[in-house]
């Protein structure tokens, strides 16, 4: 796990590359990768690679980067863990490559010399690849499967930079910093900007599972190369029966998590006690000799937002080496403005602040690589809300969608004064989506939906308050291009994986855990189980209609006891909703009250003021909303 980051000249501006600019790009970063550096400018000075080294796997200086093939023709900065690179390393020596690491970039290079892009279809693990090649005079770039590791880029001017992390870009001189207004709303609504851009204009994302290529004349070519749509496995698993989905399920999870322990350096769990942690803990203690070292995270004082009863629980079964820490609102505080910075767009996850603490036990107590529950929910229909959703629109929506639209729009202006005058302000936003023929589903609870944005931004800014529900219908349209019989179902499970999952809670587990020197591995995500998931329809996945994560529970009867997996969901959380009314009041009014967005107008203060007021009162819980204008608001400070 480490830092990448370069830049392509295609333009041949002055003072575009030279060491010292890789060097201000690298050092930026620094904590991604303590263990060494290194800089690479290609002979014809048109591409430049930056790497900053966590050593995971080969220890020795064999395994520093950016890394050449012997002839120089190819060169590779890498960020991320291939588990199956050894299998793929004895059939390039076939082919006739000598190595000298053990490294699993190596086997990248070869590979992508051996195969070019295909290389990545062979590749199990996640990652964030540039490979240089200098008789081709093109970049090429490519974001792991699911979205797991981050890889942005900048173009502008003749120069195209790209990097781990943003503030990596904004270390290189020639880089114009400006805000980009289109995807406030995407923050403001899913809690992350979007897949295809950032708060930062001219700073985009590279998708999951997707690639790109620059070539000389600045002539870019982004392109897909993985759905998590597999037909043949969805024809495959119609023909077993529930028992047989469960026994493949835990087979599956088995193998993900063997081939993630995969390292040269100490490895543990975060545990949190739910079903999904458990299960790391179960499955690597079969696999080990050791006890499993386990970590977890609880709050003093709010006993509710616990969870530490049930991973001692878990650690007691299964003889861990267990460690908590205990945090408050005062110590959760004091981190909020270098998570603004360390995250590099604000992320409106309250679940970013223990993250923070636990990652950072984890790293003092000398495990560097952990083992995280993230990717389960969003595949097995673990969150409430998504079942929820799913029989909303099956018994109601789908119906009530086809009547006139002349009716739908007057049922939404006729309840529109009643909703508005009681509070009930995503109930209206439900309504008007029909009304005006949006998607349902949007991914995710929206944290301002379109009906709260309408009061939230000044009148000059209202034409950005539709982006959000663009965006869930471009998601939408995908999801049917991939795979045109795709139920409704499907179509909410893919929104999460392409938004909520890649690019809020992946990229909270990436920064948080990087900014403390630590590599978190995420066995759910095996890009085997995420098409197995996929494949599955409603009716297999939820056959009763209403038991969250109905075929994993079963699948892991056998190896966790039935009151971990049955009880109820509580979720990995922070108690924001008391802090935000009691010590961090007067902090958080000052920073949103005080900030660029309400100061200039951007924003409505009395709106603002209203929600602040009513949270501050009890009369409604807005934590929600306050965080995330909050994280906005010292994002800004920290970055412009």
């Amino acid at each position: 796990m480490c830092g990448i980051a370069g830049i392509f000249n295609y333009s041949g501006q002055q003072n575009a590359i030279s060491q010292e600019i890789l060097k201000q790009m690298s050092d930026c970063i620094v904590e991604r990768g303590p263990d060494s550096d290194g800089t690479y400018i290609s002979e014809d000075r048109l591409c430049g690679m930056t790497f900053r080294r966590l050593a995971i796997v080969d220890l020795s200086a064999n395994g520093n980067q950016p890394m050449q093939t012997a002839d120089g023709h190819f060169s590779i900065v890498f960020n991320g863990e291939i588990y199956n690179h050894l299998e793929i390393r004895k059939e390039l020596i076939q082919l006739g490559f000598n190595y000298r690491s053990k490294t699993d970039t190596e086997t990248i290079l070869y590979g992508y010399v051996s195969r070019g892009k295909d290389i990545l279809q062979k590749m199990l693990g996640m990652w964030a690849i540039a490979i240089y090649d200098k008789q081709r005079q093109e970049l090429f770039l490519a974001r792991d499967r699911i979205g797991i590791k981050p890889l942005y880029f900048y173009k502008k001017n003749g120069i195209f930079l790209f990097a781990s992390e943003i503030k990596s870009i904004l270390a290189h001189p020639l880089t114009e910093k400006e805000f980009n207004f289109d995807e406030l709303p995407n923050y403001l609504n899913y809690g992350l900007s979007s897949n295809r851009g950032t708060l930062f204009k001219n700073i985009y994302k590279i998708p999951a599972g997707h690639f790109l290529v620059i070539n000389k004349d600045g002539e870019i070519k982004l392109q897909r190369y993985w759905s998590p749509f597999n037909k043949e496995k969805e024809i495959e698993l119609e023909q077993l029966s529930d028992e047989e989905i469960q026994k493949q399920l835990l087979e599956l999870l088995r193998r993900s998590i063997e081939a993630r322990m995969m390292s040269d350096v100490p490895f543990g769990v975060f545990l949190s006690g739910g079903i999904d942690s458990s299960v790391n803990v179960a499955l690597m203690a079969e696999l080990m000799n050791r006890p499993v070292d386990t970590f977890t995270v609880g709050f003093r004082q709010l006993e509710k937002y616990n969870e530490l009863q049930y991973a001692r629980k878990i650690a007691e079964i299964f003889k861990t080496n267990h460690r908590e820490i205990l945090i408050d609102e005062n110590d959760a505080i004091g981190i909020l403005e270098k998570l603004a910075y360390r995250e590099d767009e604000p992320n409106a996850d309250p679940v970013c602040i223990p993250l923070y603490f636990l990652s950072r036990l984890t790293r003092r107590s000398g495990t560097i690589v952990v083992q995280v529950g993230e990717g389960s929910d969003e595949q097995f229909a673990g969150y409430p809300w998504i079942v929820q959703h799913y029989n909303v629109y099956e018994k109601y929506w789908k119906h009530y969608i086809k009547l006139p639209e002349t009716i739908r729009k007057s049922a939404y202006y006729a309840a529109k004064p009643i909703l508005s005058a009681t509070g009930k302000i995503l109930a209206l936003d439900y309504i008007r989506r029909a009304a005006y023929g949006e998607q349902f589903y949007w991914s995710g609870m929206p944290i301002f939906s379109t009906c709260h944005l309408q009061r939230l931004f000044a009148p000059s800014f209202e034409q950005l308050v539709s982006k959000p529900a663009e965006y869930a219908d471009y998601l939408h349209k995908q999801a049917l291009e991939l795979s045109p019989d795709a139920d409704y179902y499907q179509r909410m499970a893919y929104l999460e994986l392409t938004q909520r999952l890649a690019e809020l809670l992946l990229m909270r587990v990436d920064k948080v855990t990087m900014s403390h020197s630590i590599e978190a591995r995420v066995p759910f995500l095996d890009h085997r189980i995420v098409e197995f998931s996929t494949a599955l329809k409603a009716n297999r996945k939820m056959p009763d209609g209403k038991t969250t994560k109905y075929i994993l529970k079963k699948a892991v009867e056998s190896i966790l006891p039935k009151d971990i997996i049955y009880r109820r969901k509580q979720g990995f959380a922070a108690p924001i909703e008391e802090w935000l009314r009691k010590e961090w009041h007067k902090y958080a009014k000052n920073e949103i009250i005080n900030s660029h967005f309400v100061q200039n107008r951007i924003f409505d203060e009395k709106y603002i003021e209203k929600l602040i007021a009513e949270h501050h009162s009890y009369k409604a819980n807005n934590s929600k909303q306050i965080f995330a204008l909050l994280m906005l608001s010292l994002w800004w400070k920290k970055f412009f």
